[in-house]
């Protein structure tokens, strides 16, 4: 399968503006990446506090007389077992982005990829048969030289999904659904022609 190099001037043909000055949008970048990896932790780690830890709330020893130190309470965080000070607690890292800086990061990450000359243009991108070996050959034969490899279509049919399942180094994205942290992740990024079209409804609206 032949794969041509997407650049600056057929992005222009496919009504996708590109960002060429070196500061604008970078900051959206950084904030876009750093809220999308917040919002995949799952902020569940909590640790019992001594209210929390279920132990009794007897002494556990008499308060004069032994030659030890006064003890209250034996879920005190002084001792094994106890409760824990300033401890994790479950809690929300979700971070907020607003639309128009999301885009703006999308537009800027795909920017920077064409004009590195990283797009790679292809008419379709499909396998004949659900085999591992196809989709390498033909990922080769469309990328040579990539070690890690992102192939946006609108869709994939059940046989390039099936061959392209154990391929760690590819992954397929829906042209509506690919983000701003994957076009910054991979060597190459492969687009059909059909995804250029969604990818620029994307960046108009």
């Amino acid at each position: 399968m032949s794969a041509t190099i997407f650049t600056a001037d057929e992005a222009k043909k496919a009504k996708i503006e590109l960002i060429t000055e070196p500061a604008k949008g970078r900051q959206a970048v950084h904030d876009v990446v750093v809220a999308m990896r917040a919002n995949r932790r799952s902020g569940t780690a909590q640790a019992k506090t001594k209210g929390e830890v279920g132990l009794s709330g007897a002494k556990p020893w008499r308060q004069k007389g032994t030659g030890r130190a006064r003890a209250g309470d034996k879920a005190s965080p002084i001792w094994v077992g106890g409760g824990v000070v300033f401890g994790p607690r479950n809690r929300s890292y979700a971070k907020h982005t607003p639309k128009k800086v999301k885009v703006l990061a999308f537009r800027k990450a795909l920017s920077e990829r064409i004009l590195a000359g990283d797009v790679l243009l292809v008419d379709a991108f499909a396998t004949t048969e659900p085999k591992t070996k196809k989709f390498l050959s033909l990922l080769a034969d469309t990328a040579k030289d990539a070690r890690k490899a992102l192939i946006i279509g609108t869709a994939f049919d059940e046989t390039t999904c099936l061959a392209a399942r154990n391929v760690r180094k590819a992954v397929l994205a829906r042209a509506s659904d690919v983000n701003t942290e994957q076009l910054l992740a991979f060597d190459k990024i492969i687009v059909t022609k059909e995804a250029l079209t969604t990818i620029s409804e994307r960046l108009a609206s």
